[in-house]
């Protein structure tokens, strides 16, 4: 008999309200309020977990130790199955009803304790929300001021801007539209996705799965495998340097750019603990890989890579699919959506509406040179707060400042600057070694931007949910090498701890897996994944065209609404 009660969800729900971050676990609630801003994972990682049954999230991600000690915050058991809620980081009003709820403690705490009055929270957000309405005043959802750059909607239609609001109301419901559309179609392809039934036993068929991988041994790095790639990572940079000393410069700028795509295969296993395990030794590899040898910060790709395989493909929160106004893969950022990852609003203005159009001409271009993008998000990461509170693992960010200076001034003053005989040589240089590392953004976008981005609701189950939005990449066993694992990714997300060498017996495993429940299993050739990676920026692209030519119509007729 458990020496823990049963805790209802209407307990659970009121514990949420008071900013509780309250998880279930294996049958249990787990208060993780101590824990949160100790989590080595960062604390959206729990957020997008609070007040559902994280059970299987949790399992695949922790080793046996870490699990032992989540016991400790437990506090009641709970009926199962349980009925997943929405996390509040979910919601759009997240961020201003956490600074709401700091300022009502600050004035309970100190500049309120004269009246001793309690604050309604709920009433004051009513109070604000009104004001602001009438007013028509955008805010920033975090300190409450005035955003800068954000269009204002007028209420009144003698108001000169009424034509403006109108034209975003239209499009807002134009995206609704299209988003409608878009879950009744995942729901015709997937009609058991809403079943509890049904994917209660996908569920239990996904852990025995789990079961098998662990007693397989398929959690357990073969480093025979590292040392033969360490052979090829030394050899691309010995041909490197053997270049640069002949003076063939562009030609070892072509052998640098294959090194930093090889070796950025091994960091990835290191940021998911795949080599060693151990956190330390990993996530010092991970640095020296990323920071060191590439210049990318691994804390970064760290603390957006595990939000993002949390809520997969999910726009307004997985931070890989926010790239307004260069690329959308969804109708949902018409809405000018918040993202929970960045606090930032993408403002959906007159440049996405040029720009989306033509977004399938400007994939590869842009794949081409988003190395330059990757070196300016590491280093916002690491002087953000973001990177300050980790907990346990604060020593991360001075490793990583220590390693990003020595890349640049190792490639950017001692090749690039003082080496490198002229400006021509220097620009060629950086284009090419940068360029070649092409194929590696190509591939991290190939198994997520062509599938679905619509939520089927609660019911559907972590396993089906990531199988329905991650596509796996067909290639032979000698081919393994040219693309490091990342053609396993529907693999590598129910699993992501396993390391790379071992995911080809782990998607024999998953196939079973899919066969047995029905799942679809999404596996094409690079090709044919890039065929469906273009077709779905096309069309989304004709969607926004449609929606720009009906609006240019509109305001030519005076009609209103979109046709």
């Amino acid at each position: 008999m458990s020496r823990f009660n049963l805790v209802s969800p209407e307990e659970i729900a009121r514990l949420i309200a008071q900013g509780q971050p309250v998880v279930v676990h294996e049958g249990y609630a787990l208060n993780l309020g101590e824990w949160l801003d100790k989590h080595p994972g960062g604390r959206l990682a729990i957020l997008h977990m609070v007040g559902r049954d994280a059970t299987d999230e949790i399992n695949i991600y922790h080793t046996s130790k870490a699990l032992l000690m989540m016991k400790q915050y437990r506090f009641g058991r709970v009926q199962l199955p349980w009925a997943n809620m929405d996390p509040p980081i979910r919601s759009p009003d997240y961020y201003i009803n956490l600074e709401m709820r700091k300022k009502a403690k600050a004035m309970a705490v100190g500049g309120d304790r004269r009246s001793k009055k309690s604050i309604d929270l709920g009433s004051a957000a009513a109070v604000i929300g009104k004001k602001l309405s009438s007013t028509g005043t955008c805010v920033c959802r975090t300190t409450g001021s005035p955003c800068v750059g954000v269009e204002k909607l007028p209420l009144s239609e003698n108001d000169p801007l009424s034509t403006a609001q109108e034209k975003i109301r239209n499009r807002e419901r134009h995206a609704i539209d299209l988003e409608k559309k878009e879950v009744e179609q995942g729901l015709k392809e997937n009609p058991l996705a809403q079943d509890v039934e049904t994917q209660q036993a996908i569920l239990l068929d996904y852990r025995a799965l789990h079961e098998q991988i662990k007693q397989e041994g398929l959690y357990q790095c073969r480093y025979s495998c590292y040392a033969r790639e360490s052979v090829r990572y030394g050899l691309l940079f010995a041909a490197f340097i053997g270049l640069l000393y002949i003076k063939w410069y562009l030609t070892s700028a072509i052998f640098l750019g294959l090194f930093w795509q090889q070796i950025m295969f091994t960091a990835h296993d290191a940021g998911h603990r795949g080599i060693s395990g151990n956190f330390v030794i990993d996530t010092l590899i991970g640095a020296f890989i990323a920071d060191f040898c590439c210049g990318l910060s691994i804390g970064w790709w760290k603390s957006s890579h595990n939000v993002h395989h949390l809520v997969t493909n999910m726009p307004e929160h997985d931070p890989d699919l926010q790239n307004i106004p260069l690329f959308t893969t969804t109708p949902t950022y018409m809405k000018s959506i918040l993202s929970s990852f960045y606090n930032y609003q993408f403002v959906w203005d007159a440049a996405a509406d040029y720009m989306i159009p033509y977004q399938k001409y400007a994939y590869y271009p842009v794949m081409a040179f988003a190395r330059f993008n990757l070196y300016m998000l590491s280093w916002m990461h690491l002087c953000s707060p973001r990177a300050v509170q980790l907990g346990a693992a604060w020593w991360t960010r001075h490793v990583e400042l220590v390693f990003m200076a020595c890349y640049w001034y190792l490639f950017g003053y001692q090749l690039i600057w003082l080496y490198l005989p002229n400006w021509p040589v220097r620009v060629g240089f950086v284009i090419v070694s940068h360029l070649v590392t092409m194929l590696l953004h190509v591939q991290i976008t190939l198994s997520h931007w062509g599938m679905p981005t619509s939520d089927l609701g609660p019911v559907e189950s972590f396993p089906a949910r990531q199988l329905r939005m991650t596509m796996d990449v067909q290639c032979p066993a000698w081919l393994d090498w040219v693309h490091g694992g990342l053609q396993f990714q529907a693999v590598h997300h129910l699993f992501p701890r396993v390391p790379r060498h071992n995911l080809r017996r782990g998607q024999e495993l998953v196939r079973e897996f899919c066969e047995k429940t029905g799942l679809r299993y999404h596996c094409y050739g690079f090709q044919k994944g890039n065929q469906i990676v273009m077709s779905r920026l096309e069309e989304v692209s004709q969607m926004v065209t449609m929606m720009v030519e009906c609006q240019k119509s509109m305001a030519e007729t005076g009609e209103s609404g979109l046709h």
